[in-house]
């Protein structure tokens, strides 16, 4: 009997993890994908729109994953019961609990021990790593990326198991395709060649070859996808950007969370008033400390109910960031940000940088489509 395997993709109310939901089901739609999210209880309102819009197109339900048991105690939802377990120590870039507790936890006790392929939505154009969890029974894909394996399965297949990789290779490919897959297979590590570039190469020459290649090396491994006969993102070639990913939200008519949009704000420069315009980077809790300075204004100013309830949190010596938002928040400083960001648009622009998508890159701290800021 074939061991059943879980396919799970969590929906974090962002484009990425929206549009790569919509990508699955409208390019494959034999993966029967589970969908799933964990609800904070801090979300933004248009988090819960898109997941709204998100179950009418897919046609399945997303799933509520709960990190805690609701009703046990006075605290009604997950980020204050667990800040109140922290003693009031608000999450950091160096703390952070709030995505332990409320996001990977859940997502791992839900899954226990069954075998699990987790989709993450990483875009081609991205130069980071999702989370990889270090449970055997769970692996992690990256459909949007060329490359759609993890760094420990790269290292596994290109380095640990080369010569099972190369049994693979032959399956696939022959004469001079076989023997130049080889060469590429056989070049040496050193300082000026690392196993990323030789993964790399390899997966340029022909990606097709690789996924299989790397198929036969994990089917003698207890990572999930080895457990399936037959998986047609071996047959990847994509690399999806963030163009990539609003026209999907765009053309499945889901459409784009209405935080990404740009909003005018108006500030002084050198006695004359100019306009900017600012939006918000990121899903998650409205009060996220990976907010830019800009990003709180567009807070203030958009949603002031919620910019209070986020100051509200800040007591005791801790704040979301090196800077309290009383502080933030006069008038005098809201200015200054305003006109430092608004400079940095200016530049941004000098550099073909004049899109809003592009503002979204940069403030993801990708850069964008022409440079790297």
């Amino acid at each position: 009997m074939a061991t059943r395997i879980r396919h799970l993709l969590g929906i974090s109310g962002g484009k990425d993890s929206a549009a790569l939901a919509l990508y699955l089901h409208g390019r494959h739609p034999e993966l029967d994908v589970e969908y799933y999210t964990c609800d904070t209880g801090k979300e933004l309102k248009e988090t819960y729109e898109l997941i709204d819009r998100l179950e009418s197109v897919l046609g399945k339900p997303i799933e509520r994953y709960h990190s805690f048991e609701e009703g046990k105690t006075a605290i009604d939802n997950p980020f204050d019961h667990f800040l109140a377990s922290y003693g009031h120590y608000l999450p950091s870039s160096i703390s952070r609990w709030c995505t332990k507790k409320m996001k990977l936890e859940p997502f791992e006790q839900h899954i226990g021990d069954e075998p699990t392929i987790s989709y993450v939505g990483i875009r081609g154009d991205e130069h980071r790593e999702g989370y990889i969890s270090k449970r055997e029974n769970i692996q992690t894909l990256f459909p949007f990326r060329k490359n759609i394996w993890s760094e420990d399965v790269i290292k596994l297949a290109v380095k640990e198991r080369l010569d099972v990789l190369k049994e693979g290779l032959a399956q696939q490919l022959e004469g001079p395709a076989l023997e130049k897959a080889r060469s590429l297979a056989n070049a040496p590590l050193g300082m000026t060649f690392s196993l990323k570039q030789k993964a790399n190469s390899l997966i340029d020459y022909n990606t097709v070859a690789f996924n299989h290649a790397v198929h036969h090396v994990l089917k003698d491994t207890d990572y999930p996808v080895g457990k399936l006969d037959n998986f047609p993102l071996l047959n990847n070639a994509e690399n999806l950007v963030i163009d990539d990913i609003y026209r999907i939200l765009e053309e499945t008519g889901v459409g784009i969370p209405a935080y990404y949009l740009p909003a005018t704000y108006t500030v002084d420069i050198d006695g004359k008033e100019v306009k900017g315009t600012y939006a918000r980077s990121r899903s998650g809790c409205f009060f996220c400390f990976y907010q830019q300075k800009i990003e709180w204004v567009w807070l203030l100013e958009q949603h002031p109910d919620l910019f209070a309830l986020a100051k509200g949190y800040e007591k005791d010596g801790y704040t979301w960031s090196e800077e309290s938002l009383t502080d933030l928040e006069k008038p005098e400083r809201v200015a200054q940000i305003k006109r430092d960001h608004w400079t940095r648009s200016q530049r941004s622009s000098a550099k073909g940088c004049e899109s809003w998508k592009d503002q979204v890159m940069q403030a993801e701290g990708q850069g964008c489509t022409s440079c790297f800021i």
